[in-house]
């Protein structure tokens, strides 16, 4: 009998065998068929998991984890301005956090994560069990998984995600580090409180920086991973207290099994209780307003474009100065916000609006701003727009022009001392459009120096001296100092632009101040001093900042001259006599708007500059409304609030500093004791241009009459005849000789008014629009 023929006859054997047995015996497999089943499953099972494991990819980070607020910081780098964003975290590498922080952490949640694969089979098999029994969809597992969960996919407890978890995590095991995989729980995971990550934990819960946790603290964020909100033993029940309690002595304890921790160090260490819940840091009060003059840099200067700043993340350290800040609020709320009574005076003394802004002349540093009372209020920041005339703190840039001119156009010598006639409406000679702007309150002067003028902001002078010295060049001039060459009002085709219909933000107009109080060294204002962002994997990114070197935008001895003047605008004598109470050497000038629509002090120290605007808007059109009635004044001057504003402010923000002089290099002597009027100057009652003869040793020319029109802008302080005369928000001191008082001119020589004359804000042509609100 062959070989083949035995097998054959044993097989015929079995299967008689198998036939003799009971049905119930027959129909259970044997073990060869059975051994046979479970090798081919156990084959099966590994060539589709083989398969899975190649075909599930390792996705991109889901949008909520890479999701980080932007965290804005005063300039000492610590103190916290605000956070931005809908979702509360800020990553940091695996070095700012402490070592025994990490090893908590392990120990409370996976004991065997730096030995494990990414997975722990005993407790995948533990969690399904459970769900088996009907204990709900068990989580589990090692700190790899619950990263891939945080980073990767979702919170959905399914077998699908489950399983795509699984595989993700074997491939998150071999492509990265043990520090890498715990960074990036440690930044992803949520710790109650609002709290995304360890950094805003250690924030929300102790304060600090998480590189400042001490073991206790550590220990406790790492235990309430387990259960956030019901851990938080400052709102947590009786029972969830404990509870929360013996998972911090769970984590101690495995430290010390785990080798991380000595049994001294784990006797000696004590339960660190957590600080009260705090309200969020955002965007309400001034915090709002100054993160938006941050961003706003940022964005203009190139530094980053708004969407990589809107995808959050970066730690923006600013220049804002915080005890300056708190000066500007104190100095609006002290001397306007508590004068206004909205009760009693609802259609004058609402909707008032203050823009202010603060800066270094020697650095361009931004220090304070004010761009409301309240961002979450008022979300409009008023610092930054530009629709607002700033009236007569244009005129020190005429000045400039013409100093930097040298002559008129018909060759005329222009200085500080030259003279103007300052009769009020005459005629504008040489402009390109009809110009015949009245003075405040119509008062003439006669025959005055530039600087008398620039004290007294005689309007007459100064539109005839900026035709003088070319409206290009005072556009060109006003450019180089810092005023954007976009804002409106700055048109050379206008003459009215010579007294400042020109629109810029309080920010700009303080830029170029900061220029003239640095001796004609430019910088254009900047607020942020630092910037970076720490992305996934720990990479740092450090976007390169720009550089603030000065330019040469005016001469020296042209900014010292202008300085110079400005120094006698704040005097007993000028129109921002009421700086004074600065007790320090400072320059500045006033600015009023025609129909008294703004109303503006900008002013500088050898160290500080700030402009401080006012003005009233209706919330509903946007449209500007009168400053007059307001705190039941009949009109607000420049001089008035924003002179007491800045003044408060400053005295606030330079106090305890050492008093500085101002180191001016004017290019002339002294003025003379004929700069100043003396009581009976006859007023000239006929218009001449440009420099008197008295001046210059030329004839003077006879113009030719141009029809008047109304001035663009005007600033004088107080009501009533004369430039002396007191109201009750600038009280003048006692004319004398060197603060004579000008005579009215009769009313017979003034050139016939147009009988619909064109708006404050449109200046003498009909092609000129009022500026609507930037919204």
């Amino acid at each position: 009998m062959t070989s083949s023929t035995r097998r054959q006859a044993k097989r015929a054997a079995r299967r008689e065998a198998r036939r003799a047995l009971p049905l119930w015996r027959r129909l259970l497999p044997t073990w060869r068929i059975t051994l046979g089943t479970l090798t081919a499953l156990l084959l099966l099972a590994v060539g589709a998991f083989a398969v899975l494991y190649v075909i599930v990819p390792v996705p991109d980070p889901n949008a909520h984890a890479v999701a980080q607020n932007n965290i804005y910081l005063y300039a000492d780098g610590t103190t916290e301005i605000a956070r931005t964003g809908a979702v509360n975290r800020t990553d940091v590498t695996i070095d700012q956090i402490p070592l025994q922080t990490q090893q908590a952490v392990v120990s409370a949640e996976d004991r065997t994560f730096y030995q494990n694969r990414g997975i722990d089979l005993k407790g995948m098999l533990r969690a399904g069990w459970n769900t088996l029994l009907g204990k709900g969809m068990q989580g589990g597992s090692t700190i790899t998984q619950q990263y891939v969960k945080n980073y990767y996919l979702t919170q959905d407890q399914t077998f699908a995600r489950k399983g795509r978890e699984l595989f993700i995590a074997l491939k998150v095991d071999q492509q990265r580090s043990k520090n890498e995989i715990l960074a990036g729980y440690l930044n992803s995971s949520y710790y109650g409180r609002g709290a995304y990550g360890i950094q805003s934990a250690a924030h929300a819960y102790y304060g600090v920086d998480v590189s400042q946790l001490t073991l206790g603290q550590g220990a406790y964020l790492a235990s309430l991973l387990q259960a956030p909100s019901l851990y938080d033993v400052k709102t947590a029940t009786p029972a969830n207290r404990e509870k929360a309690i013996a998972r911090w002595n769970y984590a101690l304890d495995g430290m010390v099994q785990l080798g991380f921790l000595t049994t001294a160090d784990r006797n000696a260490t004590t339960f660190p209780e957590p600080i009260d819940p705090q309200p969020a840091t955002g965007l309400a009060g001034q915090a709002g307003y100054l993160v938006g003059v941050a961003d706003d840099y940022l964005i203009s200067s190139g530094t980053i474009d708004a969407a990589t700043l809107k995808a959050g993340g970066w730690r923006i350290t600013t220049t804002f100065d915080k005890p300056k800040q708190d000066a500007f609020v104190k100095a609006v709320q002290d001397e306007l916000t508590g004068e206004l009574d909205p009760k009693a005076r609802p259609t004058t003394d609402t909707d008032v609006r203050v823009a202010g802004a603060s800066v270094e002349p020697a650095t361009g540093r931004v220090v304070a701003v004010y761009g409301g009372p309240d961002y979450a209020k008022q979300p409009f920041n008023d610092a930054l727009r530009q629709d607002n005339q700033i009236g007569s703190t244009f005129k020190p840039i005429d000045l400039a022009a013409g100093l930097i001119a040298q002559h008129t156009v018909d060759g005329h010598p222009i200085t500080t001392e030259t003279r103007y006639d300052g009769t009020s409406e005459r005629p504008v000679t040489g402009g390109p459009t009809p110009y015949a702007p009245p003075n405040e309150d119509d008062v003439d002067y006669g025959n005055i120096t530039l600087r008398y003028a620039m004290v007294k902001s005689v309007n007459s002078v100064y539109a005839q001296e900026g035709v003088d010295a070319g409206l290009a060049r005072v556009r060109d001039t006003a450019v180089k100092l810092g005023i954007p060459d976009n804002v409106r009002g700055m048109d050379p085709a206008n003459t009215s632009m010579t007294l400042g219909t020109a629109t810029p933000s309080a920010l700009d107009l303080a830029g170029a101040y900061a220029t003239l109080a640095n001796h004609g060294q430019a910088h254009t204002p900047w607020s942020v001093q630092k910037l970076e962002r720490v992305n996934p994997g720990g990479a740092i990114d450090v976007p390169k900042m720009p550089d603030h070197k000065a330019v040469d935008a005016i001469g020296r001895t042209v900014a010292d001259s202008v300085t110079d003047v400005l120094r006698d605008v704040v005097s007993p004598r000028g129109t921002g006599a009421a700086a004074l109470d600065l007790g320090r050497p400072a320059a500045g000038k006033t600015g009023t708007t025609d129909a008294n629509l703004s109303a503006w002090f900008a002013g500088y120290t050898p160290e500080l500059t700030t402009t401080v605007g006012l003005f009233r808007e209706n919330p509903k059109s946007h449209a500007k409304e009168p400053l007059a009635g307001t705190a039941g004044l009949t009109r607000i001057n420049g001089g008035a609030f924003p002179t007491k504003i800045w003044t408060a402010y400053m005295t606030a923000a330079l106090g305890g500093t050492p008093t500085q002089q101002f180191d001016l290099q004017t290019g002339h002597s002294a003025p003379g004791p004929d700069s100043w009027p003396t009581t009976g100057t006859p007023s000239s009652s006929s218009p001449s241009t440009t420099p008197s003869p008295a001046t210059t040793g030329a004839p003077a020319p006879t113009p030719s009459h141009a029809p008047s029109a109304p001035a663009a802008v005007t600033d004088q302080p107080g009501p009533g005849p004369g430039p002396a005369a007191p109201s009750p928000q600038n009280p003048q001191p006692t004319p004398s000789q060197d603060q004579p008082l000008p005579t009215s001119r009769p009313t017979q020589t003034r050139p016939a008014q147009p009988s619909n004359p064109p708006t404050a804000t449109t200046g003498p042509t009909s092609t000129a629009v009022a500026p609507a609100p930037a919204r």
